[in-house]
């Protein structure tokens, strides 16, 4: 077989198999690949890490970095049990605001109650894809108010003051563009909590009757 034979027959014959996966893949792609699994990879375990450190009990890893915890966990990957803990949530809590509103024409005016839990229901039911936002601000921050304050609405210490701030600048953002032509000079929040029913099945007795918890009025 002379040299051009030689050279058709090497033609001819099939390319050898192109290697899967990353190995498939030319120096500069595999070498950005494996740093892209690797970002992935620490990303994953440090997540992991936070979470850990979150729900295990306290120890001295999670006290020294708590706040750096804290700020990676909330609110986006809070970890809450509640469905099955011994007495889990049977109400339904609604919070809603009403305001005071000097109009453009000079005339004091007090609106009526406005459910912004109801709202946010209406905002993601049949969602897909709904907001972790829309579900679960105005509910946190109603757990932070009650949570830092006593039975007399009264704040204990600088965290309930920081959740009164809260929960009056989420109320405002809510209610300011149905205000535009006025001035809102005080809004009230009040939180609605009704009893979810016993089930068709069940022999106990439920009070099913809502129950009202008024704030102060809070200067805008």
């Amino acid at each position: 077989m002379d040299s051009n034979e030689q050279a058709a027959a090497e033609d001819a014959a099939p390319a050898p198999p192109r290697r899967a996966g990353i190995a498939g893949l030319g120096t500069p792609y595999r070498v950005v690949a494996a740093l892209a699994l690797g970002a992935l990879a620490v990303a994953a375990c440090s997540h992991l890490a936070f979470v850990f450190l979150h729900v295990a009990p306290a120890n001295t890893v999670s006290r020294q970095h708590a706040r750096t915890i804290d700020g990676w966990i909330y609110p986006e990957f809070e970890q809450n049990w509640k469905l099955f803990a011994p007495n889990p949530l049977q109400q339904n809590i609604a919070v809603e605001v009403r305001a005071q509103v000097r109009t453009a024409g000079g005339e004091l005016v007090t609106t009526g109650w406005r459910d912004l839990s109801a709202e946010d229901g209406a905002a993601i039911r049949h969602s897909l894809l709904p907001s972790h936002t829309e579900q679960n601000e105005l509910r946190r921050a109603w757990d932070f108010f009650t949570g830092s304050h006593g039975e007399d609405d009264k704040p204990d210490g600088e965290r309930g003051e920081l959740s009164e701030e809260y929960l009056r600048r989420i109320a405002l953002d809510r209610i300011r563009p149905e205000h535009r032509g006025g001035h809102i000079l005080r809004i009230q929040l009040r939180s609605a909590t009704t009893a979810v029913a016993a089930p068709p099945w069940s022999d106990e007795k439920t009070d099913t009757r809502t129950y009202y918890r008024e704030l102060s009025w809070w200067t805008a």
